[in-house]
């Protein structure tokens, strides 16, 4: 068997505009500068009507006839994909994928991470479902599993109001939807001030009353904290109990890790932004995680995200993906077991928009999701929420 195209596919439809909105946006590293830390989808009007949804997909075809498919991906990793994976693929063993991700990332100087990381685990994670397909079995299978039935899914409030009463509301709704944990998103860091800490504060206050002591919370910071602010913050957040604080800081800081980790007693998670088991293994090595979120849409594919979490295991750290995605990652976490990978992510607004062309989106019930069972990765399109489907080249 041989590849014989890489194809990039755009599919374009229309979905509910209101269905799209974020009502509230994650503090960012940018608030820093006032001009940015003003924006936000709650100072904009709500949109209506129908609007235009795009994906893009990445498929591999074998000479065979079988087909691997991802995404959807960045226009930045099918630039790269197009311009620099295409002409390196083609003619080559679709199944040696051991082989193709190593030479992947030896291609190109600059490909140990970033855009070209991830357009190479974009490539990886195709090349895993065309191998699942012509093996007859889920990747999940592949990599040793599956380990359960059915995987506990948290729920991810990205884009959610964040005032407290809007924010109770909705997190007392979920936890009636049987998610047994929620992640929500603090909107402010060190540059609103003590009106920031104190709006975050009351969030995650409002939040804990909502749900009682039985439902796991976990707060994510996207990155925009300082030391100081997060250890104080951590400490007025003591009461609330946090299953976990996400990202406080910039990735790749191990040493401000390392210093809050000396601040705190709330468990530490971080790892999204991390490329590979090669910037995995410091923070590990460390101590200074409680749980590694890295993303197989950007840490390296399948291939590299079950050696992180074999590197991890090894720490007795527990992995559990970030959800830029879920195929991939689900596959992962089905094949690994329970104190490995003790649940998956699923972002309420990012997911069904990330799925919206698919013949089966993978959606929780009652908190949890089955276990992948179709071959390959499970990436089928609904032809009829598909209104154009052009080639995208460069």
């Amino acid at each position: 068997m041989k590849i014989a195209e890489v194809r990039l596919r755009k599919l374009t439809g229309r979905a509910d505009a209101g269905w799209l909105r974020h009502e509230a946006r994650v503090a960012a590293p940018l608030d820093v500068y006032e001009e940015f830390r003003l924006r936000g989808p709650e100072n904009q009007p709500a949109a209506e009507g129908a609007a235009r949804i795009e994906a893009t997909y990445v498929e591999i075809a074998a000479d065979t006839g079988l087909i691997g498919r991802y995404g959807p991906i960045f226009d930045e990793q099918a630039f790269i994909i197009a311009r620099r994976h295409r002409p390196f693929l083609l003619g080559r063993d679709p199944l040696a994928v051991e082989k193709l991700w190593d030479q992947m990332v030896r291609l190109e100087r600059h490909g140990r991470a970033g855009y070209m990381m991830m357009a190479t685990s974009a490539v990886d994670c195709a090349l895993w479902d065309l191998r699942g397909k012509h093996l007859g079995a889920p990747v999940a299978q592949l990599l040793g599993g599956p380990t359960r039935t059915c995987i506990p899914a948290y729920a991810s409030a990205l884009g959610y109001p964040v005032e407290p009463e809007q924010a109770a509301a909705v997190a007392e709704e979920l936890a009636g939807r049987g998610f047994a944990a929620q992640k929500w998103f603090f909107r402010h860091g060190p540059a609103s001030g003590p009106t920031g800490r104190r709006a975050n504060l009351g969030l995650a206050r409002a939040l804990r009353q909502a749900v009682g002591p039985d439902v796991d919370l976990m707060f994510d910071c996207w990155m925009s904290w300082t030391v100081p602010y997060a250890a104080e913050m951590a400490r007025q957040l003591e009461a609330v109990q946090p299953t976990w604080l996400e990202e406080p800081l910039p990735p790749g800081r191990l040493d401000e890790y390392a210093a809050l980790r000396a601040r705190t007693g709330i468990a530490l998670a971080a790892g999204e932004h991390l490329y590979t088991r090669w910037e995995v293994k410091p923070f590990l090595d460390a101590g200074v995680l409680d749980y590694v979120q890295a993303d197989p849409d950007w840490t390296g594919g399948i291939t590299e995200l079950a050696k992180i979490c074999d590197l991890a295991a090894a720490h007795g750290v527990p992995v559990v993906p970030h959800g830029h995605n879920l195929q991939a990652a689900l596959h992962v976490v089905a094949s690994r077991p329970p104190r490995v990978c003790p649940m998956i992510e699923y972002l309420l607004k990012h997911l069904p928009r990330q799925q919206f062309f698919l013949r089966e989106p993978v959606e929780p019930v009652n908190g949890r999701v089955p276990a992948p069972s179709q071959p390959g990765l499970g990436i089928a399109f609904d032809e009829s929420k598909i209104e154009q489907d052009v080639p995208v080249d460069w």
